[in-house]
This record gives C-alpha cells, sequence and structure tokens, in this order.
C-alpha cells in the first residue's frame, strides 16, 4: 500500500497555519500525480541503472550486489564510458517533467543533477586518478573490504566474488601506473605509508575472515588471485617510491573557484569564501573563549595546555580502548530517550572493532554502516590503535588522544546521536532512493558534530573533564574548517597547517600532523562545522516559526526524516525558504 512520506506530512504540518489542514488532492489529481511520480521513479532508476555498472564498488556499498564480481575501469577507455553516462544522464534528467509532482521530487531532481555534475568535475577537471597514488589501492581495498566485512551472502559465495574481483585488481594498479602525472609529494608519501598495512590487510586479514570456507577448488582459486594482487600492490609500492615519489611536485590546492564549484554542488553551499572563513573564525574563537573557561573551572592556577596535557594522561590501556568504547554506547543511547531529545529506532548496537590497516593513516575513528539497500545489518565502530611497531613515546602520545573525555564525545559523534543514529533513521523512514544514495557531508557530519554539542547542552557532559573533551573536538572540527579554505584558496603550506591545528585548534603534534595531510586531500572536510553552523541557524529559525509549539524533540525527527539531503534542501522542506542557510 502506497504511504505518504513522513517528510511530505512534515512539511504540511510545518507550512500550515493552525488549525489549517492540508487539502486532499481530488481523484484526477491523484491520478496524475500517481502516473507522474512513477515516470520520474523510473527515471531515477535508469539512472542507477546505468551508474552502477561503472561504479560496482559502489553499489556493493550501498547493498546491491548484482555487480559484486566486477570492478571500476579506470582505463582512458572506462573514463569516457564514465563521461558517457553522465552526460546522458545529465540531459534526460534535466529535460524530465515534473509538473505536478510534489516540490520534494523537484528537490530529487536537484540532488541528482548536482550529483552528476560534481561526479564530472571530479573525473574530468580535478582528477584524483591522475594526481592521487593512493586512489588506486584505496579503491582496491575498499573494493574487497566491502565483500569481506558483511554477512549478506554465504562466506563461499562472497569469495567468488573477492576472487573475481582479485583478479581485476592487478589491471587497476596498472591503470594508475599509466594514468598518475606529477602527483603532490604529500599523496605519494601518504600512499607508501598507507601501503605496507594494505599489503598485510591481503596477506592476513583476508584470509582470516574467510578461513571457514572448505571447497578446496575455491581456495585453491583464491590463493592464486590473492597472490597475484600482494605482488602487484609490491610492485607498486616499488613504482611509487623509486619512479614517482622523484617527480612527485604538483600542489594539492583546488583553487578558489574549483573550491567554490565543488561545494556548491556537493553541499548547495554558495555563500561566499570569505563570508565562510569568517564564520569559521568566530566559531574558533567562541570555543578557544569556552575552553579557557572550562579550563579555569578544573584549575585557575594552570595554563589551558597543562589542563588538556593533564586530561589526556587519563586514557584507558591500549588493550582496553575497544571495550571502552563499547561500554560507552549504551549509556548514550538511553541518555536521549531518557531526556525524549529525538526518537531512538530500534537497532543493535554497533560493533567497536580495529581500524583495518589501510584506513589508519588518516582516521582515527570512524562508522561504518550498512548500505540503504544491505540485508545484512552489521554495522562497525571503528578505532584506530597504534601500531606495535611504534616507538613508546610516539605510541603513548597518540594514546593520549585517546583520553576519556575524547572517548565519550566520539561516541557521541559516531553512534548516538550521531551517524548511527542516522542511519537507522534513513532505513527506518520511507525516504526516496535518491535521498538514499545521495547524502551530503554537511548534513552527515554536520549533524554527527552538532549531535555533540546538543548533548552538552541537554547535561550530558555536565563535569568540567568531559566538556573538554567535546570543546577540544569542536575546535578540531573549526580547525578543519579555516584550513580547508586556507589551504585550497590561499596557500596555506603543510606546515603552517600543522602549526595551526596546534596553537589554534589545541591539537596535539601526532594529532595535527594527521589532519594537515588529511586536509591535502580531502578540502571538503570543513563540512563538520558548516554543517553545524547551519543546522543551529535552521534549528533556531524553525523555533520561530513554531512558537510555542516548538520542541527539540519535534525538531530533531522532522530533520531527521527528510534523509542526509544537503540542509539548504531541508530549510525549504521544513521552512518554505532555503535562505539564509547562515
Amino acid at each position: 500500500m502506497n504511504q505518504t512520506p513522513i517528510a511530505l506530512l512534515l512539511l504540511c504540518a510545518a507550512l500550515s497555519p493552525a488549525p489549517a489542514r492540508c487539502a486532499p488532492p481530488s481523484a484526477a489529481a491523484k491520478v496524475a500525480g500517481e502516473t507522474g511520480r512513477k515516470a520520474w521513479d523510473a527515471q531515477v532508476d535508469a539512472f542507477y541503472d546505468a551508474w552502477f555498472p561503472l561504479h560496482p564498488t559502489a553499489a556493493t556499498a550501498a547493498g546491491l550486489h548484482t555487480w559484486d564480481a566486477q570492478l571500476e575501469n579506470y582505463t582512458a577507455e572506462g573514463r569516457a564510458a564514465q563521461s558517457a553516462v553522465l552526460k546522458a544522464a545529465e540531459a534526460r534528467l534535466t529535460a524530465a517533467d515534473l509538473n505536478g509532482l510534489h516540490a520534494t521530487a523537484r528537490h530529487d531532481q536537484q540532488l541528482l543533477l548536482n550529483g552528476i555534475r560534481a561526479e564530472r568535475l571530479e573525473l574530468e577537471e580535478i582528477k584524483g586518478w591522475e594526481h592521487n597514488p593512493g586512489f588506486y589501492p584505496g579503491l582496491a581495498s575498499d573494493a574487497v573490504w566491502k565483500l569481506m566485512s558483511r554477512t549478506f551472502a554465504t562466506p563461499e559465495d562472497r569469495l567468488r566474488s573477492v576472487v573475481a574481483r582479485e583478479r581485476l585488481l592487478p589491471q587497476l594498479l596498472e591503470s594508475g601506473r599509466a594514468n598518475l602525472k606529477t602527483p603532490p609529494r604529500i599523496f605519494t608519501e601518504v600512499a607508501i605509508q598507507q601501503l605496507p598495512g594494505l599489503r598485510a590487510f591481503f596477506a592476513d586479514d583476508l584470509p582470516a575472515a574467510f578461513k571457514t570456507v572448505t571447497d578446496a577448488k575455491l581456495l585453491a582459486d583464491f590463493k592464486a588471485a590473492n597472490a597475484a594482487v600482494g605482488t602487484a600492490l609490491k610492485a607498486y609500492q616499488a613504482f611509487l617510491e623509486k619512479e614517482v615519489l622523484p617527480v612527485s611536485t604538483g600542489t594539492f590546492a583546488l583553487g578558489a573557484e574549483t573550491f567554490r564549484r565543488k561545494l556548491q554542488l556537493e553541499e548547495m553551499v554558495d555563500v561566499p569564501l570569505d563570508r565562510l572563513l569568517e564564520l569559521g573564525l568566530a566559531d574558533l574563537r567562541r570555543n578557544q573563549d569556552e575552553l579557557k573557561r572550562v579550563a579555569a573551572r578544573i584549575d585557575p592556577k594552570a595554563t589551558v595546555a597543562q589542563v588538556l596535557a593533564r586530561a589526556s594522561q587519563d586514557h584507558p590501556p591500549a588493550d582496553q580502548v575497544l571495550k571502552t568504547f563499547q561500554d560507552q554506547l549504551e549509556g548514550a543511547r538511553a541518555f536521549l530517550r531518557d531526556h525524549q531529545l529525538m526518537t531512538v529506532p530500534s537497532g543493535p548496537l554497533p560493533l567497536v572493532r580495529e581500524t583495518p590497516p589501510f584506513m589508519r593513516a588518516l582516521t582515527l575513528a570512524s562508522m561504518d554502516t550498512p548500505g540503504p539497500f544491505e540485508t545484512a545489518k552489521e554495522a562497525y565502530f571503528h578505532v584506530t590503535l597504534p601500531e606495535s611497531g611504534w616507538p613508546r613515546a610516539k605510541a603513548e602520545d597518540f594514546m593520549a588522544g585517546l583520553n576519556r573525555p575524547m572517548v565519550q564525545n566520539v561516541v557521541v559523534h559516531e553512534a548516538y546521536p550521531g551517524h548511527y543514529l542516522q542511519y537507522l533513521w534513513v532505513n527506518w523512514v520511507p525516504v526516496s532512493k535518491a535521498r538514499k544514495l545521495g547524502g551530503c557531508g554537511t548534513n552527515v557530519e554536520g549533524w554527527a558534530h552538532y549531535g555533540e554539542q546538543l548533548m552538552v547542552e541537554e547535561g550530558y557532559a555536565a563535569e568540567p573533564r568531559l566538556r573538554l573533551g567535546q570543546l577540544q573536538d569542536a575546535l578540531l572540527r573549526d580547525a578543519r574548517f579555516v584550513a580547508a579554505i586556507r589551504m585550497h584558496t590561499g596557500g596555506m603550506t603543510l606546515d603552517e597547517a600543522r602549526t595551526f591545528f596546534v596553537r589554534e585548534g589545541f591539537q596535539l603534534e601526532v594529532i595535527a600532523d594527521m589532519e594537515a595531510k588529511r586536509g591535502a586531500s580531502d578540502p571538503m572536510y570543513l563540512v563538520y562545522t558548516l554543517g553545524k553552523l547551519e543546522i543551529l541557524k535552521l534549528r533556531e529559525d524553525y523555533r520561530k516559526k513554531r512558537g510555542e509549539a516548538f520542541t527539540l524533540k519535534g525538531f530533531h525527527d522532522a530533520f531527521l526524516s527528510h534523509g542526509p539531503v544537503p540542509i539548504k534542501v531541508i530549510r525549504m522542506e521544513m521552512l518554505g525558504s532555503a535562505e539564509p542557510v547562515l
């Protein structure tokens, strides 16, 4: 039975003055609307039916397993095929007739078109496939990880798909050897840093994941394919060290115009960059002032750095870190329910695991949730631990970043009410296919970062020491905001970025180094603070609109019901106007 989308019902309630109701459509309008909706849905399906065969790893991640035995093709012919599909889809979707359909369909049309144009910008102009040596081993690991990490089929069936993809991986790496041209040195250095862990992943972790398989022929095929991948990765690493590193003289900076276009297409944010920088710096100063105030409450005679240094020493032993994270999950979930902050859909707690080796260079913690169409529902909360071969001093510096106040805040960000709860909502409410597959950073990361501040506002981290963790993370995201703009449009160097994270973001040097490297290759990691500021603005505007009827639970449920789309779209659907987003 067809149901009116929850997002539409909420929009109807938000835009109608009480006690009026949205008028029911006539019978003729219903028939016309249903026919138009089916035609539009067919257009969306046709786009993805053409797109997923060229992006089989993305299909696997989404929970669509038709293309599990295939792999992306980044030869000249493969790139030409991608461009052709994108251009044809852009023309068809632009010309689609949406007359008579609800505004949400037109918003979905814009989401798809923006996604296509953003991909074309990346493929045809930014050209990460030409400038980032880590692009190819990253895709290789992701293609196999998505098959091994979830039990959507028997181990035997999944291993057959692994073998099929592994047989294609040497050619993928060969494409990298053919395509790479004068990449930025930092991109090559990071790729070289990650490759030993990636080779260990294929040599050790991947076979261990399929240790229950007993089919002798299948195991022999896997052994051969896996050995070939190991050989290809070793050769690729030598290629980077001997041939690519000496000629890695390119720049990582996108430039102001490309940065602006990328931000507009991916996030629907067209605020001038100088204004964005002002907003980011203002949030940085607010959080710095609050950090100083909280530090003074803890010890009025100590400097902020001294208070933070003492707090950083309060961390669990390395072998207890994962358990410490797992133990925090239920408390965060219960707080949301007890304080009626939002609806918490049912679902098991995510499983806390160590970050896979190929992901460790650029992340401290992350949430790996199933795709929106996945039948296997395991969700993994990845936490990075010190490497076994690190010197003791380096390992201790790293563990300082896993202090107990930070652990609590990371749990809020990654799980409740952050990424995991948002994933539960996407699977709970009937949002469109375009919305299930078309999330954006300012919504997803902005929501998780907003959740950190929300929990503090509502008393979750009332003890000053715990407030330190939230503020230090807020300053980390503020520093990302400023560094992203300055690194990619203003000439900030890696060394200057490292210094900025330490001095202005109050981060440890080991974290600052990781963040500067990430900023070089991830120009959109300003989305955390940018999205938080957009949500706070939306919350205040929604409060004014609803008046005495406003509740935090009502606002949060309304926000989450629209799916992980750009906040500009949610403003239109909750308020009737997109402006001003900030």
